[in-house]
């Protein structure tokens, strides 16, 4: 199991445990889809990928609960398709 998420300050970061597993859901659907890692993470492990994402503050719900990506600060950080509706999973 990935160490931080066994931790309370991702949940808190977050903004509670349904949110956290609704981030991470959304998120690893847009990974498989073929989004590219918005951090530079050596992991086969997706799930590791996007919890970096989160502990990095790249990625988090908006009000309207749909992943949102923070701004890039460098041009090597490039999401998935901006065009991408998560809304129907």
């Amino acid at each position: 199991m990935i160490d931080a998420l066994k931790e309370e300050g991702i949940v808190n970061k977050v903004g509670g445990r349904f949110k956290l597993s609704t981030l991470i859901q959304k998120r690893l659907a847009a990974i498989n889809a073929g989004a590219r890692p918005l951090v530079d993470f050596r992991s086969e492990d997706k799930m590791e990928i996007v919890v970096q994402e989160i502990l990095q503050d790249k990625i988090y719900l908006n009000a309207a609960e749909e992943v949102r990506m923070t701004a890039a600060s460098d041009d090597t950080a490039v999401g998935g398709p901006p065009e991408l509706d998560l809304s129907s999973l």
